[in-house]
């Protein structure tokens, strides 16, 4: 009897996530080494002015989809995009520590945390918000 293949199997196949980065990340050097890793990524200057507030890219990512990299940590605690944020049932993560890192440090956190982040993506259910600390680690804050 022929095993099925693993392509014919009922296993459940990773999601495939698309990154939206915060304009507070900068449109290069993060991006090229989300890219470099193999993620697809969005960046905010791409599809919003850069004025645009906070609640309305955050319901877009929410709706399309997007998981939300920032550093900005107040996002959490900001009444209207926190809960712009649950409407979307989108998916942020956040990260602390962030003072004195150049774009290459910032880039090197984010790819670190890669594996992590798209663990939290599987378990968790939107919307959440959780932190990336410096050294890579991800933890969940809110949902």
């Amino acid at each position: 009897m022929k095993k099925p293949s693993a392509a014919n199997s009922a296993s459940k196949l990773p999601e495939e996530l698309i990154f939206f980065l915060d304009r507070s990340l900068g449109k290069h050097i993060v991006a090229a080494a989300l890219r470099e890793a193999g993620e697809e990524v969005v960046i905010h200057d791409e599809q919003f002015q850069q004025n645009t507030p906070d609640t309305e890219w955050l319901t877009a990512a929410g709706q399309n989809g997007w998981v939300v990299l920032t550093k900005d940590e107040r996002i959490r605690y900001r009444i209207a995009e926190l809960a712009a944020l649950r409407r979307a049932n989108a998916r942020a993560f956040v990260l602390t520590a962030r003072k004195d890192l150049s774009g290459p440090e910032l880039a090197g956190i984010f790819v670190s945390a890669l594996p992590r982040i798209r663990r939290l993506v599987a378990q968790q259910a939107p919307p959440f918000i959780a932190k990336i600390a410096r050294d890579g680690t991800v933890a969940l804050l809110e949902n």
